[in-house]
């Protein structure tokens, strides 16, 4: 408990030293809090979309209507509706911990801004993870108040998940307009980026110099808006951390219309729903009790006109400077099976080719495991978006490795360098999370957030007082070890990485 009452006293050392500051938006004028430590100005729970309930439930996030007078943004908007999170992921509780209640009513978004307006700062925008079934933009470790400090605007969004974000049913794409359903989260991602293209001016921010950074299924959205014809000309770099969709998997197989389309249907049927009018009545508790539906971004014909690897092969995706990379211990599977269980479903998934699969991975290693589920999951995916990059693109690409095992009290949260351990490091938010963090830690979490403040103003890390961190290259695969010691190193995975990328494209 002793992370949470060092909240409580920050916020009230916050409040004790805030005024209200004002700011003139395209849809009204809004009130948030200028945060005298920091020099920052803070604004939570803004508004980008018209609430997606009722007849607008699976349906484009709809322009929000200009409000008279001046409406107060001291408080998140609440979080989206939402599944329980992903059970395989190993990532310590304590970091997730929503400071917003759950409701369908959830396009808000947040902004930190420096207080100095003397010029426009480059604006960063961060997605949250969650499996695109949970998350929300309300939780400690995602504040941009530290980011902000180094001369830029931080904003984070909402966006909907699960069902509510990415059903797809015949009905809902006959109605659309655009033939095409799903994909709900993406457009509310979209209408985010569209609101900070028109407004974040107002705020101090450089509508021009936008980076979009997200974590886990933050990042599949990343490589999913690269893609996208619909996000041209809303951003001009991205940070992607731990994810990517660029090769099809388990959770993201490359589904096409017809079957996501069979998917809504059958969840449709299994609440007792005979059309979409019925859907929209039930509430979002009824629809949530019932297991199934679509929870992916999908190739829907609109959103996404082909597969991700199809349009980066035609180098027609968005062409902008990449930062991205995956953790030492972000794994998927929990403790070790037995060998003989593990070489079975190794053998079963591979067939043929598991032979090779062990050679990298020997069978009677347990740490194999693990490595191999990470690598899955997150390292081939990491490593193809980077090389299809370099393939087909002109700007460069940036690769880390964050291996520093986070510090723990005891052994039930000594999970490593665990996914979304990175966050608090590179968003500078240690102190909003109960760890025994050591000096080294603070130097790791000042290197890295000024490699990302340094990406976002310029789309290169490099700066001052920093190790040299060369791009990416297809020749060498030079990466950036983020870990006690931060060390320029030849991507040491990378023979297997290429292999496993081989075998999930047979």
């Amino acid at each position: 408990m002793k992370y949470i009452h060092s909240i409580v006293l920050s916020f009230f050392i916050s409040i004790s030293f805030a005024q209200d500051v004002i700011v003139q938006t395209k849809y009204g004028q809004l009130a948030g809090t200028h945060l005298k430590s920091s020099k920052i100005d803070q604004f939570l729970g803004i508004p980008f979309a018209q609430a997606p309930v009722g007849d607008l439930r699976w349906k484009a996030p709809k322009v929000m209507n200009p409000w008279a007078g001046i409406r107060t943004a001291k408080e998140f908007g609440p979080s989206p509706m939402q599944a329980k999170p992903s059970p395989f992921l190993y990532w310590s509780s304590e970091f997730l911990i929503p400071e917003s209640p759950i409701n369908e009513d959830c396009l808000y978004l947040n902004v930190w801004a420096p207080s100095s307006k003397k010029s426009l700062k480059p604006v960063l925008v961060f997605i949250y993870g969650g499996g695109f079934r949970s998350g929300g933009s309300a939780c400690p470790i995602y504040r941009g108040e530290s980011l902000a400090q180094k001369d830029l605007v931080f904003v984070s969004i909402n966006y909907r998940v699960g069902v509510f974000g990415f059903m797809a049913h015949p009905e809902l794409s006959a109605e659309s307009g655009v033939n095409a359903s799903g994909n709900y989260g993406m457009l509310d991602m979209i209408a985010g980026l569209k609101w900070v293209k028109e407004n974040i001016a107002s705020f101090g921010g450089d509508p021009n110099q936008v980076t979009i950074a997200g974590q886990s299924a933050g990042a599949v959205a990343v490589n999913y808006l690269c893609a996208s014809p619909l996000a041209k000309g809303l951003f001009k770099r991205a940070i992607a951390e731990s994810g990517a969709g660029i090769l099809p998997s388990a959770t993201r197989p490359n589904l096409q219309k017809t079957e996501a389309e069979k998917i809504g249907i059958e969840f449709a049927n299994s609440l007792g729903a005979k059309n979409i009018s019925d859907l929209r009545s039930l509430s979002a508790e009824k629809i949530l009790s019932m297991e199934g539906g679509l929870s992916t971004p999908y190739q829907d014909g609109y959103v996404l006109p082909q597969s991700i690897k199809a349009i980066y092969e035609r180098g027609s995706q968005n062409d902008v400077n990449l930062l991205m990379g995956w953790n030492a211990d972000d794994k998927v599977s929990g403790k070790a099976i037995p060998v003989n269980e593990f070489q079975n479903s190794i053998e079963k998934k591979y067939g043929k080719y598991a032979a090779e699969v062990f050679s990298y991975y020997p069978v009677q290693m347990e740490s194999s495991q693990h490595y191999l589920s990470r690598d899955e999951r997150f390292g081939a995916q990491v490593h193809s978006w980077a090389k299809a990059q370099k393939l087909r693109g002109k700007s460069p690409v940036y690769v880390y490795q964050f291996n520093r095992a986070l510090p723990a009290y005891d052994s039930k949260t000594a999970f490593g360098a665990f996914h979304t351990g990175e966050i608090v490091y590179a968003y500078a938010n240690l102190p909003t999370v109960d760890r025994p963090w050591e000096e080294l830690d603070y130097k790791l979490s000042e290197s890295m957030s000024s490699y990302w403040a340094n990406f976002v103003k310029s789309g290169n890390p490099n700066g001052e007082n920093l190790l040299s961190w060369p791009m990416f290259s297809l020749e060498k695969q030079e990466v950036q070890l983020l870990d006690q010691q931060i060390e320029s190193i030849e991507l040491p995975s990378r023979k297997a990485l290429e292999m496993l990328e081989g075998l999930i494209q047979k």
